[in-house]
């Protein structure tokens, strides 16, 4: 996979995907024909086995099995079950990860962990421009501690700086939902455990798409989602990390039944289990979990350095041919030059970015919008091809030399952009 065949067409991306070791794997998923699907950084796409394994859990499981699937199906241990299939894509060990709920409400059971663990301090320092949900959450964490602690909000390049003797935790996402640049998950951990901070991460665009060591950068919690880049589907349940040597110390605040330390004991108090199933809260959903499963074993089949190199190609190519072949029409990059500092996803700013990404979705290349002026692609290794890259700017180039995307049909704005 190279780009340095010159001149670059067509004939030269089909004979980079001739030489792709990932190939094979698009034709596990379930794509339809004529789309260009660049949004698997938003949802992935559907795994061919899905359809069979909803069956099977509806049919099955749930219709013959009923109740007794808890025990005889494995419903009841599926979250650590998933969790440790999930570790290793994320340099994690097992019994460390667990699979449940939202990101959302996960990363207010770490953040408020943390804030137990670190009593004496005030300030959990988090991205201001990062993905407006992580924020929101940690106001709420900050909220319940009736003033006593505070959010400060900080940009990629003052966080490091901003870290003192009272921080309780930085709370940083791997990989910037819009512009997709790469935070230093090492550096920025080195330098929360120097002042004797925690670090808490959010992989929702890092897991699947990159390799991620949460145990090497010395990582004490993380949280993410399986509905994007491990394709679970939407709405897929989301995963947990806490580092062992935090477990049965660091309690989430939400005390369920699935977390207590004998759930079928039903006693009247609660008693938290003392590993990774104490960030359980209730009964689970079992079916969005059986789906997610279909997507981890397809990327647990796959080598993540080839994934990552892949994604790079991808990337590096996009941004060549959009800012050869666009030229005059005002796209900005707005995402990082450098592949190394770029997650699996590129974004161009542009004023008209909502009616020519409505444009370019009604040419049959799906990508997405983020306002103010963000037009956004993301390129899952697993099934998008070097010729996909090629036909999709080819329909861009239509779009603004004929200037379809002012039609009035592409002004109108969805609930969903």
């Amino acid at each position: 996979m190279t780009l340095d065949a010159e001149p670059l067409d067509r004939a030269a991306c089909q004979a980079m995907d001739a030489a792709d070791p990932l190939a094979p794997l698009r034709d596990r998923f379930d794509l339809p024909e004529g789309l260009i699907y660049l949004d698997g950084n938003s949802l992935g796409a559907m795994p061919k086995d899905a359809a069979a394994r909803a069956h099977d859990v509806v049919t099955r499981e749930w219709g013959t099995g009923l109740i007794k699937s808890w025990n005889s199906a494995g419903w009841f241990d599926l979250p650590v079950r998933l969790g440790d299939k999930l570790a290793p894509l994320i340099g994690a060990a097992p019994g460390e990860v667990v699979v449940c709920d939202s990101t959302s409400q996960n990363l207010f059971k770490v953040l408020s962990a943390a804030v137990a663990l670190r009593p004496d301090r005030r300030v959990l320092i988090l991205e201001g421009s990062n993905f407006p949900t992580n924020n929101y959450i940690a106001e709420g964490v900050a909220a319940a501690t009736g003033g006593r602690v505070e959010v400060r909000l900080c940009e990629k390049d003052e966080i490091a700086e901003a870290i003192d003797e009272d921080t309780i935790a930085v709370a940083i996402t791997h990989v910037h939902y819009k512009s997709g640049h790469v935070h230093d998950m090492a550096a920025i951990t080195a330098r929360a455990h120097a002042a004797g901070a925690l670090s808490i991460w959010d992989l929702c665009h890092s897991a699947g798409a990159m390799p991620v060591d949460l145990n090497g950068a010395g990582v004490d919690f993380a949280v993410g989602c399986t509905y994007k880049y491990l394709n679970g589907g939407p709405g897929s349940p989301a995963f947990l990390f806490a580092a062992r040597r935090h477990q049965g110390q660091a309690l989430q605040p939400v005390t369920g039944w699935w977390g207590h330390a004998a759930p079928f004991a039903f006693e009247p108090g609660y008693r938290p289990q003392q590993g990774i199933r104490q960030y359980l809260i209730g009964t689970q959903q079992i079916l969005s979990m059986a789906l997610a499963e279909v997507g981890l074993d397809i990327h647990l089949s796959a080598d993540m350095g080839a994934i990552r190199a892949k994604s790079i190609a991808l990337t590096d190519l996009f941004i060549r041919l959009v800012e050869q072949r666009c030229a005059g029409h005002d796209f900005t990059l707005a995402s990082p030059r450098t592949a190394e500092a770029r997650g699996s996803q590129v974004s161009f700013a542009h004023a008209d970015g909502y009616p020519i990404m409505r444009a370019l979705i009604a040419a049959g290349v799906i990508g997405d919008f983020r306002a103010p002026d963000t037009v956004r692609f993301g390129f899952t290794p697993l099934y998008v091809r070097f010729v996909d890259v090629w036909d999709a700017v080819d329909r861009l180039v239509a779009i603004m030399d004929g200037g379809i995307w002012k039609l009035p049909e592409h002004q109108v704005r969805d609930a969903v952009t």
